[in-house]
């Protein structure tokens, strides 16, 4: 008889792999299943440096989060937000290291992602973490524990970070964005990464085997270039240095760019100015 870990959510599927734990164990997280590992192993086999593409999105997420801080916005919506890694460099954990009682509301559609962000945050009263899904955006907007912490007429980070190559192009993710977008006040920023794998047979790894394995359990993994992400910013003013590769936004003093894997995916922030 298979173990359930005493974390899983009751009525979860096991033997599914899910898109957040596979995230999870990426990034050396413990809230992981056998059908994850597997499945993540699949993936790193088809697309060798995924783990390293995955580093640098993380890596990317904590320089822009400090960023939009440093610029002084306190509240911070992060749709998609994943499993939470404690000391690792969450969304709160890097906004407050700037602005002390910093508002972050995580939400995820994984049910494991939401329990896991529920016990990290259990009495803080400046975080919640809900259950939702980004194709109801006016159901994001209308939750009532993400609006009791977050005052919409003030400035707000959103956060899309990871998640939107999860979303086919028949759902018109761009429409959602723009919903998000026109509930938030001039001032609030959008942060964005994109998965992309340049399709070019003759310089390496390309992301058509990669998608497959995602799809073989059900998620749709989009490669969308830079045209494409670009078009989620419609709205907004893309800060210095624009749409770039994830190492190459801003990068620390100690940011390792030397692996081409680091410059994959497309990244930025952006501002809503009116």
């Amino acid at each position: 008889m298979v173990h359930t870990p005493d974390w899983v959510p009751e009525g979860t599927d096991t033997e599914k792999p899910s898109v957040a734990r596979m995230y999870d164990f990426y990034v050396g997280g413990e809230h992981n299943l056998d059908s994850d590992r597997e499945r993540a192993q699949s993936a790193l086999t088809a697309l060798p440096g995924l783990d390293i593409a995955i580093a640098a999105n993380r890596a990317f997420l904590r320089r822009a989060v400090r960023y939009t801080a440093e610029l002084g916005i306190s509240q911070y919506l992060d749709i998609g937000s994943g499993i939470p890694t404690p000391g690792k460099g969450n969304t709160h954990d890097v906004a407050r290291s700037v602005l002390p009682g910093a508002r972050v509301a995580y939400l995820d559609h994984d049910p494991v992602a939401v329990a896991r962000s529920r016990a990290l945050l259990e009495g803080d009263p400046d975080a919640v973490a809900v259950a939702g899904d980004f194709l109801k955006p006016k159901a994001i907007l209308d939750d009532p524990e993400i609006r009791a912490l977050i005052d919409l007429d003030r400035p707000v980070a959103l956060m899309l970070v990871a998640v939107l190559h999860f979303i086919e192009d028949k759902d018109d993710p761009w429409e959602k964005v723009a919903q998000l977008r026109d509930a938030l006040a001039p001032g609030s920023a959008l942060i964005l990464s994109h998965a992309y794998v340049q399709q070019d047979p003759g310089s390496g790894p390309t992301s058509e085997e990669l998608q497959r394995v995602y799809r073989g359990f059900g998620a749709q993994l989009q490669n969308r270039g830079p045209a494409e992400t670009g078009r989620f910013f419609e709205g907004f003013t893309l800060v210095e240095p624009g749409l770039t590769g994830m190492a190459s936004w801003r990068p620390d003093a100690d940011t390792e760019s030397d692996h081409p894997m680091q410059n994959t995916g497309v990244v930025g922030v952006a501002m809503k100015t009116s």
